[in-house]
């Protein structure tokens, strides 16, 4: 959304083709003398998972078909605006060279009374059907030049007020891409709210049924509104948007087409953002089977639906299928000549060998992508700050912490003084990872600050209020780990809010916020508020994780202990007896964790005159048959 809707510019050559108006065709006519293609609204995606600009492909064969028409049609105007009268009379020029002249001339003489003021007025304007590509087109030339966002938003309003006269009730694509240009312009102004009710009417006006183009264009405004609903952080508003496309998409280009593998990477992106990784996993397949069935072996698309799936599998704690496909995605790319790409992959690769513990390999693979970006970026890009945190990381948890802490300290310099024109939120994701090994090494005011810092940044990019809350929720973690209650409390009622307010209201981070804001409640000895919290944090736990999940059950834990306090004894035992129930299932009765809760539940029934019912079981669960004593004290640091 800096400059103009991606998909929007895509759009308008397809206005060109099937519109009404003659001087809509030569409007795009001469804006093909600036383009190398034509695109076929396709939504191409970034590799990177964090970017969602969609950019164009050009790989239809109609659309290629299309824009040879279009040359010709620009080589017959350049025909006729550079004979002179002595080489060619007006005789002998072809009709469709005389049409274009006449509508050449038509353009010009319209665009003098207009800014000469000696049109008609403004409504009465309206009803010139020249006047909407008029309009449209200086819009877009203000957009391209960067000048005056605010007067351009007015021509486009006024563009699309003559569109909407002239279609008279009549699906109109001039009329919808009018409405796409609008809405990209008022979220360039950071008017996200008002781009919303723009982008659901032009979304209403194409016709399925009225052919490919219709349904493009219902798909094309379907994705930049789930673009803008991320913008305002609400990321499930911005799926239901981007299923809808993929819906339509799919029906017009069919299962296979590789134009809908792109979109299927796409949200599979956007469910990753939403910690959804069985839905994302499923699409990512999808694009996955789409793209080694129409592309070339090893392609760069099969690489970055595999690059994909390797983060999802990671996050999923697959982490030697995370790595098979990081690796095949890293040869392709190498194929290919993507050295930064490899690079980037070769990051991830080091992630997924640090998670399985092959701390030898992983560092090899940090250095090997440490030494291309310092080559192709320089010694102080933010990139090569970011490799040095996951060494510091590393390092950290050998027990290497001189080492980690050097690496922490040469990613701070280079934060501390980035390139000009690094985005800030990269500087701010960067302080953010710095701020979690600071906490591990018990740093906790250093860890602060970097927070503070990060959150500073964060509170002037738009859309960013899930990342916000997480932030703030990191922060009343430490302050409860320095027993400061009250910042502590304060600062997760902020996290909660914003979890709210931008629908994150169902994944399993709220839910453990809920948890660590209702121990601070304990705290402060609010225990009707602390049930409340750790009520709901159990409901969306449950359905999240399930009812045996240890962050599951360390809330239960500490609802048990919750209706103690407020006298509910009969409750709290019921909970406590299936917690020490499940304890014992999956840890053994002699795990230290499972004696601390039988111990709990002894004192209630005896203070309650109850005795607690044995139950059978094999001999095999009476014996600790793990290797790692797991910590559920219901505190996620």
């Amino acid at each position: 959304y800096g400059e103009e809707s991606r998909i929007d510019s895509e759009l308008r050559h397809l206005v060109g083709d099937f519109g009404v108006v003659e001087i809509t065709k030569e409007v795009v006519v001469a804006e093909k003398k600036e383009e190398d293609s034509v695109s076929d609204l396709n939504l191409k995606k970034e590799n990177e998972v964090t970017d969602g600009m969609p950019k164009k492909k050009n790989n239809d064969k109609n659309q290629t078909q299309g824009a040879k028409h279009r040359h010709r049609l620009q080589l017959d105007s350049e025909a006729s605006v550079k004979s002179s009268p002595k080489s060619k009379s007006s005789q002998e020029k072809t009709p469709v060279e005389k049409r274009h002249e006449k509508n050449a001339r038509k353009q010009r003489n319209f665009g003098a009374k207009f800014n000469n003021g000696t049109g008609d007025s403004l409504e009465a304007g309206l009803e010139n059907p020249e006047l909407g590509p008029f309009l449209l087109k200086q819009t877009r030339n203000m957009i391209s030049s960067g000048e005056n966002p605010r007067k351009a938003l007015e021509l486009a309003i006024r563009a699309t007020k003559s569109f909407e006269k002239c279609a008279d009730g009549k699906p109109s694509l001039e009329l919808v891409m009018s409405l796409h240009v609008l809405a990209a312009l008022n979220c360039s102004l950071g008017q996200y709210d008002e781009a919303i009710p723009v982008l659901e009417r032009s979304i209403e006006i194409p016709v399925i049924e009225d052919g490919q183009t219709h349904a493009l264009a219902k798909f094309a405004g379907c994705m930049q509104l789930g673009d803008t609903y991320v913008m305002l952080g609400q990321i499930e508003n911005s799926i239901l948007c981007y299923t809808a496309g993929l819906e339509i998409q799919r029906q017009v280009l069919g299962e296979t087409d590789p134009r809908v593998g792109e979109t299927c990477r796409y949200v599979a992106e956007a469910h990753v953002q939403a910690l959804q990784f069985d839905e994302a996993e499923r699409l990512c397949q999808m694009a996955l089977d789409i793209h080694r069935e129409n592309g070339a072996p090893a392609s760069i698309e099969e690489a970055a639906d595999r690059r994909l799936m390797g983060l999802i599998c990671d996050s999923k704690g697959d982490y030697e299928s995370a790595l098979e496909h990081y690796v095949l995605a890293s040869m392709a790319m190498a194929a290919n000549g993507r050295e930064l790409d490899v690079a980037s992959i070769d990051c991830s690769i080091g992630d997924a060998y640090l998670s399985l513990a092959r701390f030898d390999e992983a560092v090899f693979a940090y250095q090997k992508a440490l030494t291309v970006f310092k080559s192709a970026k320089g010694e102080n890009h933010p990139t090569v700050a970011s490799v040095f945190v996951r060494l510091a990381d590393l390092y950290n948890k050998v027990g290497k912490l001189r080492d980690s802490r050097t690496y922490c300290e040469n990613a701070l310099r280079i934060y501390g003084k980035p390139n000009p024109g690094i985005p800030s939120e990269e500087i701010a994701s960067g302080l953010i990872d710095i701020a979690a090994i600071c906490q591990s090494m018990n740093e906790l005011d250093q860890a602060l600050k970097l927070l503070k810092k990060a959150l500073s940044i964060f509170s002037e990019a738009p859309g960013k209020q899930s990342t916000i809350a997480g932030i703030e929720a990191q922060m009343g973690v430490m302050y409860y780990m320095m027993e400061s209650y009250a910042d502590s409390y304060s600062t997760f009622k902020s996290a909660i809010s914003k979890f709210r307010a931008s629908g994150d209201k169902k994944s399993a981070w709220f839910g453990i916020a809920l948890n660590q804001m209702g121990l601070a409640c304990v705290q402060r000895y609010s225990i009707n508020e602390a049930a409340d919290l750790f009520e709901e944090a159990r409901s969306i736990l449950e359905k999240e994780y399930g009812p045996y999940h240890p962050d599951t059950l360390g809330v239960y834990s500490n609802l048990a202990g919750t209706y103690d306090a407020m006298g509910r004894l009969d409750d709290a035992i019921e909970i406590l007896d299936y917690v020490v129930d499940m304890r014992e299932e999956k840890l053994g009765t002699a795990n230290p964790d499972v004696i601390d809760e039988k111990r709990r539940l002894s004192e209630l029934l005896k203070e309650a005159g109850k005795v607690r019912s044995r139950k059978s079981r094999a001999l095999v669960t009476l014996l600790d048959t793990t290797t790692q004593i797991i910590n559920d004290d219901g505190i996620k640091v």
